[in-house]
């Protein structure tokens, strides 16, 4: 297993879409792991592969109290989410250093291919499903600032950019 080094928010590979996974191969279960250890290296409660450079559809989510409860997820989408919105502080490893209250459906039922190669949905809730909804963020080229006002995201750009020449 390997921690993996996150892009930085200027590189492209961030805002564009990522590709589906045909199956799960062996090579995306080692992908899969590298994405577990650089998520609690971090730490954090998820990862998306686009977020250190690889451009697949493929997600892990982990936002348990003990850890090591981590969701492994290929090509995941959202089917239905809740009228209740849930506001958490959200950041990421490709914009260090800033974060931003970001308000998601509290709850969703998201459809993809598990470890098993099977489909699977499963109902996320709480903190699993922002984090959830989080990463498929990424596989669409998007990230948590895009939610924001234009002013607003180029301030937060600008203020991880500075801490990062430091």
């Amino acid at each position: 297993m390997t921690v993996r080094t996150c892009l930085p928010y200027s590189d492209r590979r961030l805002h564009i879409a990522a590709e589906p996974v045909p199956a799960i191969t062996e090579t995306v279960r080692m992908i899969w792991d590298d994405m577990i250890d650089t998520m609690e290296a971090m730490p954090g409660v998820g990862l998306a592969a686009p977020q250190i450079g690889i451009m697949q559809r493929l997600a892990v989510v982990d936002a348990s109290e003990k850890r090591g409860q981590a969701v492994r997820m290929a090509n995941p989408e959202v089917l239905h989410e809740s009228v209740q919105l849930r506001a958490h502080e959200e950041a990421s490893p490709n914009l260090p250093g800033v974060s931003a209250r970001i308000e998601r459906p509290r709850a969703v039922t998201v459809r993809f291919l598990n470890d098993r190669g099977e489909i699977e949905e499963r109902d996320f809730v709480g903190l699993w499903a922002t984090s959830v909804q989080h990463q498929i963020d990424h596989l669409n080229g998007k990230l948590y600032v895009d939610h924001l006002s234009p002013l607003r995201r180029k301030m937060l750009v600008a203020k991880s950019e500075k801490l990062a020449r430091r």
